[in-house]
């Protein structure tokens, strides 16, 4: 059953995102990016107050730098959509099951990224959660 509502099309987006942002980390990379993005829609905090769909949250100034690439633009591919039904679903897997961002850095995971700390690094990608004071709601979203 979906944790935030999806169309087919929502579904497609989702899914061009996963694979633009995470490709090069498998599916489970991809999924962990699912994670984050549906984690921003549900927890309604930080930085992501107001997020309500899918596309809101891809297209959310400066959230993701793969809508500014044209890889992101082609068309979704199944397995892809897979794995953006899996995150809609509510699949999410440490160290991105309460992480609100995560970024790729040429080097060592920093302690802190937007003031919060490093909870795991998933091959190339950081992952950082919010402080119960900064977000209490991302760890009653599920």
């Amino acid at each position: 059953m979906a944790v935030v509502k999806a169309t087919q099309a929502d579904i497609d987006l989702l899914a061009r995102l996963l694979r633009a942002e995470a490709e090069g980390e498998g599916d489970q990379g991809m999924l962990m990016v699912g994670s984050v993005g549906i984690n921003r829609i549900r927890s309604d905090c930080s930085d992501f107050i107001g997020l309500r769909t899918i596309p809101n949250m891809i297209y959310q100034e400066y959230a993701f730098e793969a809508v500014q690439k044209g890889y992101f633009y082609q068309r979704a591919r199944e397995k892809e959509k897979r794995l953006a039904r899996r995150s809609v679903n509510g699949e999410r897997l440490w160290p991105a099951k309460y992480s609100l961002w995560y970024f790729r850095p040429p080097g060592d995971c920093p302690a802190t990224w937007y003031d919060q700390p490093h909870v795991g690094r998933y091959k190339l990608h950081c992952f950082y959660e919010p402080t119960s004071e900064e977000c209490e709601n991302i760890y009653n979203t599920f």
